[in-house]
């Protein structure tokens, strides 16, 4: 009888090679999608990243702009209310 894939070798349950290609895209794509879901959040909190350049959190930056004059008092509190 003739198998997809390589015979007898492991590749097992009918699929052959292909279910073993299918099977790694499966889990790639599950890990993929648990790292993406990890560094969305940690953005979503504002969280700090280790960077070189030590980034920042929203409100820090928004604190920075305000004290630049580069927003105003009204558009700063609006800006914080939506941050937090």
């Amino acid at each position: 009888m003739m198998h997809w894939g390589f015979p007898g070798y492991g590749f097992g349950g009918g699929f052959g090679l292909i279910g073993f290609i299918f099977m790694l895209v499966f889990w790639g794509f599950i890990i993929w999608f648990i790292a993406a879901l990890v560094r969305n959040s940690s953005e979503w909190r504002g969280a700090r990243h280790d960077g070189e350049k030590g980034d920042k959190t929203y409100l820090e930056i928004l604190k920075e702009r305000y004290a630049k004059g580069e927003i105003d008092k009204k558009e700063f509190e609006q800006m914080k209310k939506d941050l937090v």
